[in-house]
């Protein structure tokens, strides 16, 4: 566990439900496994799953995705957890939580899905990010203006995980670039391979909207090095070729940015998100010649 993580259990859940939504008691709960931290997840029934927030950082994350979900669901190509209930904190839990439905399918590595994936992520992106964002706050979050609040932490990161001077030139380029001067995008902001659901090998879902908000794109076109191969990042720049070079160096400098500072803080706690972020600074590292 974390520090400060709260612990959750199926006995937990099942006292949740009994003593907020009577009409699922009895349904059977299971945990469901997965790489995130913010939230547990307990499948039930067969139609139903149970997403509980673990720490403080997250515990607005169900009133978010309960207020958002709904908002972006019919515009989207893919399949997201629809909400259906929101329930309170209680004397055993502290945070609010929801209950959502379940979507099939899994999450899978790059290499085992299908040739049209970069594609498909494409389309996603272009869909969300025309759905109306007027009069919504930018996002203080990924995708905000101004990352240059982060400079002392992501430096710090860097020095941590060896002080690769070319980690910090992506960087500084990230900040020097121009900032986006167009109306807010709607964004997902965290679009790697744990929040991404696979069905055969085709993209069909999308899960976990608790980091979404409106504002600079480059916070979704950062999944170019979070999730694809170089032959799929290619094709996938091709198909958001919309966006200039200060939108991609920002988006290079998000990618880093949650990297550098998710791998020493999951290392030894968490090796599935370690190992995203470590596979991301590898990409970042390989695509140009230093």
């Amino acid at each position: 566990m974390l520090d400060g993580e709260t612990a959750i259990d199926v006995s937990l859940v099942d006292e949740l439900i009994r003593a907020q939504f009577p009409c699922w008691d009895g349904l059977p709960i299971s945990e469901v496994r997965h790489g995130g931290t913010s939230n547990a997840m307990y499948r039930l029934g067969d139609e139903l799953a149970v997403r509980l927030p673990r720490l403080e950082w997250s515990k607005d994350e169900a009133g978010k995705e309960a207020a958002t979900v709904p908002l972006l669901a019919p515009h989207l190509p893919v399949a997201v957890p629809e909400p259906v209930a929101l329930g309170e904190p209680t004397e055993s839990y502290p945070y609010q939580w929801s209950v959502v439905r379940w979507l099939d399918g899994g999450i899978a590595p790059v290499e085992a899905v299908d040739e049209d994936t970069p594609i498909r992520l494409a389309k996603l992106i272009h869909a969300l990010h025309g759905i109306d964002a007027t009069g919504r706050p930018w996002t203080t979050y990924r995708g905000r203006l101004d990352a240059s609040d982060d400079d002392e932490p992501v430096r710090g990161c860097i020095a941590k995980l060896g002080g690769d001077p070319r980690l910090t030139a992506i960087w500084e380029q990230a900040l020097e670039a121009p900032r986006w001067d167009q109306p807010a995008r709607w964004l997902h902001a965290d679009l790697h391979e744990g929040n991404l659901l696979f069905t055969g090998g085709e993209l069909t879902g999308v899960i976990d909207w608790g980091c979404a908000g409106a504002g600079d794109p480059a916070a979704d076109l950062m999944t170019a090095w979070l999730y694809l191969d170089e032959r799929g990042r290619r094709t996938f720049q091709r198909e958001m070729s919309e966006f200039d070079d200060a939108t991609w160096a920002r988006a290079r400098g998000w990618a880093l940015h949650l990297a550098v500072l998710a791998l020493p803080y999951y290392r030894e706690t968490n090796k599935f998100l370690a190992g995203i972020a470590s596979c991301t600074i590898d990409r970042l590292l390989a695509e140009r010649a230093w």
